[in-house]
């Protein structure tokens, strides 16, 4: 069977592979996706602040596995360099997703007057980073996606199982870091000489796109994601909510 044709179709058993998978170590989790999706299986990385990790597991056992990266205009310059470090590295196969909007026009358009600020942080981000993605999975319509979120990052993660289907990208959403520790990933980094991302020792725990509002330095003794979007009612970007319009909400 075509790996690429594994859909939900398929009826995988997640209340089997669910419990199965939480007993595994995250290098097999990564395994085992490879394993069952075969060519059918992708990943997305912001290449933000501990993003070689899952890159470096994935390359292990899929030297070529396609990377999703979305460029949403508002990056850091560091956070391009730091792309292109890991890209030459490990000669990765980085598929770039750009936003349609010229950032310029855009923050006309959205009536921001501040480019450093952002008032309309959801807005911002459904239009220049979720759209991108949510591209991407349309045209390269993947059985499988492996993402690298963490149960300890946010209070919607924390019920999140090592596999899922996305009804929104019409495949299944692996997620082999979810139990991993901040420990766990210094350990894991440490043993494999893997670089953060140049702003982490520069107090930048969680790295998205440069506006203040959407990411800062923290101080010492806050929690990691206290840097993303700080003081607003907001926990994620909306790529990692199972419906689009949902993310308006986090």
């Amino acid at each position: 069977m075509n790996a690429t044709e594994i859909k939900q179709d398929e009826k995988l058993d997640l209340d089997t592979i669910g419990p199965m998978l939480e007993e595994q170590t995250p290098e097999q989790i990564v395994a085992w996706s490879a394993a069952q999706f075969g060519d059918g299986l992708v990943m997305s990385s912001s290449f933000g602040a501990e993003s070689a990790l899952l890159i470096h597991m994935a390359i292990q056992v899929v030297p070529d596995i396609r990377i999703v990266f979305t460029d949403t205009g508002y990056l850091f310059p560091e956070t391009h360099a730091f792309m292109e470090q890991l890209r030459q590295r490990f000669k990765l196969n980085v598929w770039t997703y750009r936003t349609r909007n010229d950032p310029f026009a855009y923050l006309r358009s959205a009536g921001e007057k501040d480019p450093t600020w952002r008032e309309n942080v959801d807005g911002c981000c459904a239009a220049n980073k979720s759209e991108p993605v949510e591209r991407a999975m349309g045209e390269l319509k993947p059985a499988a996606w492996l993402r690298g979120i963490r149960r300890n990052q946010a209070e919607t993660r924390a019920s999140r199982q090592a596999i899922e289907w996305s009804r929104r990208y019409d495949c299944y959403a692996i997620s082999p870091l979810l139990s991993m520790t901040s420990k766990d990933i210094f350990a894991y980094m440490k043993r494999h000489d893997l670089p953060y991302h140049p702003l982490y020792e520069k107090g930048y725990a969680s790295i998205g796109c440069n506006p203040l509002s959407c990411t800062r330095p923290i101080m010492p003794g806050e929690d990691p994601r206290a840097g993303r979007w700080a003081g607003k009612n907001k926990l994620e970007c909306g790529i990692n909510v199972d419906n689009s319009l949902d993310s308006a909400q986090l």
